[in-house]
């Protein structure tokens, strides 16, 4: 009898160990489960506020980044996101907090470290250089898809500061990527421009405008050209095109207020 009670006991006590293990691996299980899921949410509303800032929906927007951080508190491209509202709405210490926080969380993702070097080529001149390293971080991401991008937006940063040769080599580089990567073609025209060689800037541009859909920034240059020659009447017809066909880009708004860089 106490050798039946002692082997019903080792069974029980075996079987309380097992459901114990059992308990802690469902727990594990369930933890794990549970970080996913808040990851999946978190990306869910990240993707979301970013298709309702490039709708302009930026109040929509800000509040999916909220459901995003509220998922996963430190899910860097929420930030990364929410940076791009707030530069966009001109909350220029928000943003700048915004994108730091997400460089902190992922310092080598190529869209943190483009994003971030646009902002800060555009609204903090005096950290240029550091605008220029986070491009070049982006570029050698071997992973990154749009290079020729990152390329682009330094060659830009570099020709707002008239470094003329710099931004050339980078538009080159971005050109060597993705031949006809316009926004490249277009630097390469503003840097004849800048330099005042009118008469070339024109004709690429004429060849660029008749061979490619036109965007804000093609027929912003153009208006310039054009009034640098003292075509207005020409230069009329492009502020014609820019007002009807993107009514809501900032060249058309600096154009509407007076506004020529």
């Amino acid at each position: 009898m106490k050798k039946y009670r002692l082997v019903s006991f080792i069974a029980l006590h075996l079987l309380w160990l097992s459901a114990c293990v059992q308990q802690t691996i469902e727990n594990g299980m369930s933890e794990q489960a549970k970080l996913e899921r808040a990851h999946q949410s978190a990306k869910i509303h990240t993707e979301l506020a970013a298709e309702y800032f490039h709708r302009r929906q930026f109040d929509v927007a800000i509040e999916e980044v909220a459901e995003a951080l509220k998922a996963q508190s430190n899910y860097a491209p929420a930030y990364n996101v929410l940076g791009l509202v707030n530069m966009a709405i001109n909350e220029d210490n928000k943003a700048l907090d915004n994108f730091e926080q997400a460089i902190r969380l992922a310092p080598k993702s190529s869209e943190i470290n483009n994003n971030y070097g646009w902002f800060l080529c555009q609204h903090i001149p005096q950290r240029m250089d550091q605008a220029i390293d986070h491009f070049m971080v982006a570029t050698q991401d071997p992973l990154y898809l749009t290079p020729e991008m990152a390329f682009t937006n330094a060659g830009l940063c570099e020709l707002k500061r008239q470094r003329y040769h710099e931004a050339q080599v980078f538009f080159q580089k971005a050109l060597s990527i993705q031949p006809n990567y316009l926004s490249a073609l277009i630097g390469l025209v503003d840097i004849d421009f800048q330099r005042g060689n009118l008469a070339s800037a024109k004709s690429k541009l004429t060849d660029l405008l008749q061979s490619n859909s036109s965007t804000p920034e093609s027929l912003f240059l153009a208006i310039q050209i054009e009034q640098a020659k003292g075509d207005q009447l020409a230069a009329d017809s492009y502020i014609f095109q820019l007002q009807k066909h993107f009514p809501d880009s900032k060249e058309a708004v600096a154009i509407r207020e007076g506004k020529i860089r």
